[in-house]
């Protein structure tokens, strides 16, 4: 008995450390590139929304809808316009709607109940993404001053049905939004080497993301196997 309490202690703890470095890390670095209120708070945001989306916790969608309205804000001043119309018109009212969706299935202990998409759907979804970002980059390349097109489509494409899947309780999210943070990554780096306005801190705010997501990928898939 005293070895299970001291084992839920420990997870308790190093969550409660997690989630401070989410928001001190960012702050850091928004101090050193003094882009703390805009670059600093996006990044903060970004991270604990994922983790605490890891943990199954529904007060995720809160500060993933500050990071939308956020990140919205950055791609309008980047000229990624397909980031900003995402973020700003999509994300944010998909966030609040998994808010209200994740209380309704909620455990005892308050956590989310997760589910498994079949081989079916998984594959339904993936060709759906496939489609969806060719015709989004293709709609995107007829906005005079849109930058990496396809690549922007891409990643909302992939954003989209993962925030979709997520208010739904699937864990497959997780598989989208690592292969949207390795995209995003590569996106942010080509727009800070092209001297983009806070890209710097959006691109910490992705590579965060990105791990996070294999970390939510993890948790879940335990969980799962838990369940089986």
């Amino acid at each position: 008995m005293k070895r299970a309490s001291h084992k839920k202690t420990r997870i308790v703890q190093k969550d409660i450390l997690a989630l401070s470095l989410c928001v001190v890390v960012p702050a850091i670095f928004g101090v050193i590139s003094r882009d703390l209120v805009i670059g600093g708070s996006l990044f903060a945001t970004g991270l604990l929304t994922s983790y605490l989306a890891g943990m199954q916790k529904r007060i995720n969608s809160i500060f993933a809808i500050i990071n939308a309205l956020l990140i919205a804000y950055v791609a309008l001043k980047n000229n990624l316009f397909g980031q900003f119309a995402v973020n700003a018109f999509v994300f944010a009212p998909l966030e609040l709607y998994g808010f209200i969706t994740w209380g309704r299935h909620l455990d005892t202990k308050k956590n989310v109940k997760i589910r498994k998409l079949s081989p079916r759907g998984a594959a339904l979804l993936l060709s759906g993404c496939i489609l969806g970002s060719m015709l989004g980059g293709y709609l995107l390349t007829r906005i005079p001053n849109q930058n990496l097109a396809f690549l922007d489509a891409t990643i909302c494409c992939l954003d989209i049905a993962a925030i979709i899947i997520i208010n739904l309780r699937y864990r497959e999210a997780w598989w989208l939004w690592i292969i949207s943070g390795a995209l995003s990554v590569a996106m942010w780096v080509t727009t800070l080497n092209s001297g983009g306005e806070n890209a710097f801190m959006r691109l910490l705010s992705a590579l965060g993301f990105f791990v996070i997501s294999i970390y939510g990928l993890l948790r879940w898939s335990r969980k799962l196997r838990r369940k089986r």
